[in-house]
C-alpha cells in the first residue's frame, strides 16, 4: 500500500500504555527494524494530526511512533492536582518513560508547537535517549517575556492561590461547548494554516473529538493552571541553556505562522549556534500537515548532516 493511501487520521496500529496511573494512547507504523522516530502533537491536537507525515516516514523504513500527551487525544484527561501539575515537565517525563518502556531505544523526537516544547524538555531530562530534536515551531511566552529570576515569596504564594481560583471560575465547559458546535473551531483552525481548511472535515473532526469528552474541560483547566505556574527552570529559555548543544536542534518554522512569529526562531538561531532554523515558505503553524513534503525533505537532510551514517535519514534511504 502506498504512503498516500494510508494518509488518514486513523493511521498506524493503536495501543494504550499505563504510566503513573494515566492511561496513554499511542500508535506505531513502519518496520520494526527501522530507526525510531517519535512524533509529539501540538496543543489541542493528537497523534492523529501526524496523518500525512507518519506514512511518508514509514515508507522510508522508519519505525514511527506517535504519543497522545496526557490531557489530549485518547489519553486520560485529568483534573488539576497541585502535587502533579499538568505542564511540559509532566509531558517531558511521559515522553522519556515512553522511550524507555515502549520504544525501548533512543529515538529522534519531532514535536509540533507544544510537542516541540515537550520534546525539548524530554531531551534535557534524558539526553541519552534522544538522538536528535526537531521542533516545529518552538512556542513559549517566556521566549518573548522571560520569567524574572527572582520573585518574592508573597508574589509566588499569591500566584499559586489566585491562578487556580480564576481558572475554576472561568466557564470552560461552556467555552468548549461553543467552540466545537459553532464556526469558532473552524476559525481557530484557519488561524493555524495558511491554506483554506474549511473543506478538511477530517481535520475538524480530529480536533473536535477529544474536546467532546466529558473530561476535556477539567484537563484544559489543569493544563492552563500548570503552565501558568511553571517554575522558571521549565521555560524554553532555561531548557535551551541546559541543553547547551548536548543535542542537535532543528527548528522548522512556517513563514506565515500567525501564532508563533518566525522572528522568534530567527532570534533563537542567532543566539544559539547549535540551533538550525529552516523557514518553510507558504506555511502556517502546522507545517508538518500543511506542507508535508517540504517539511519531510528539510528534516531528512538535516538528520543526515547531523547524525552521519547512523542517522535515520541515511538508514531510511537504503532500500
Amino acid at each position: 500500500m502506498s504512503a498516500s493511501a494510508t494518509q488518514t487520521a486513523h493511521w498506524g496500529e493503536h495501543s494504550h500504555w499505563t504510566w503513573q496511573g494515566f492511561r496513554c494512547h499511542w500508535r506505531v507504523l513502519g518496520p520494526g527494524h527501522g530507526p525510531a522516530i517519535v512524533l509529539l502533537h501540538g496543543f489541542g491536537a493528537s497523534s492523529a494530526h501526524w496523518r500525512r507525515l507518519a506514512p511518508l516516514l514509514a515508507s522510508r523504513d522508519f519505525q514511527v511512533y506517535a504519543l497522545d500527551l496526557i490531557g489530549f487525544g485518547d489519553s486520560d484527561q485529568p483534573r488539576w492536582n497541585r502535587q502533579r501539575p499538568l505542564d511540559n515537565r509532566l509531558w517531558g517525563r511521559q515522553t522519556v518513560a515512553f522511550l524507555r518502556e515502549v520504544v525501548g531505544r533512543p529515538a529522534v523526537l519531532v514535536g509540533n508547537s507544544l510537542g516541540g516544547l515537550t520534546a525539548l524538555t524530554a531531551a534535557v531530562l534524558c539526553p541519552e535517549l534522544v538522538q536528535a530534536l526537531v521542533a516545529a515551531p518552538l512556542p513559549d511566552p517566556a521566549l518573548l517575556r522571560p520569567v524574572p529570576k527572582r520573585r518574592s515569596p508573597i508574589q509566588r504564594q499569591l500566584e499559586r492561590r489566585l491562578i487556580p481560583l480564576v481558572m475554576r471560575l472561568l466557564p470552560l465547559e461552556l467555552l468548549l461547548f461553543l467552540i466545537i458546535r459553532t464556526p469558532l473551531l473552524r476559525s481557530g483552525l484557519q488561524g493555524a494554516y495558511r491554506k483554506p481548511v474549511h473543506d478538511d472535515r477530517e481535520l475538524l473532526q480530529l480536533i473536535a473529538k477529544p474536546a467532546r469528552r466529558r473530561t476535556a474541560a477539567q484537563a484544559l483547566r489543569a493544563m492552563s493552571i500548570g503552565m501558568a505556574l511553571r517554575p522558571r527552570g521549565a521555560t524554553a529559555p532555561e531548557l535551551l541553556n541546559l541543553l547547551a548543544g548536548r543535542r542537535s536542534l532543528l527548528l522548522l518554522w512556517g513563514s506565515e505562522d500567525r501564532f508563533v512569529p518566525v522572528s522568534i526562531g530567527v532570534d533563537l538561531a542567532r543566539r544559539y549556534p547549535w540551533i538550525h532554523l529552516d523557514v518553510i515558505d507558504q506555511s502556517g503553524h502546522c507545517p508538518h500537515d500543511e506542507t508535508t513534503e517540504t517539511f519531510l525533505s528539510g528534516m531528512l537532510l538535516w538528520l543526515d548532516r547531523n547524525l552521519g551514517e547512523s542517522s535515520p535519514a541515511e538508514t531510511g534511504q537504503r532500500r
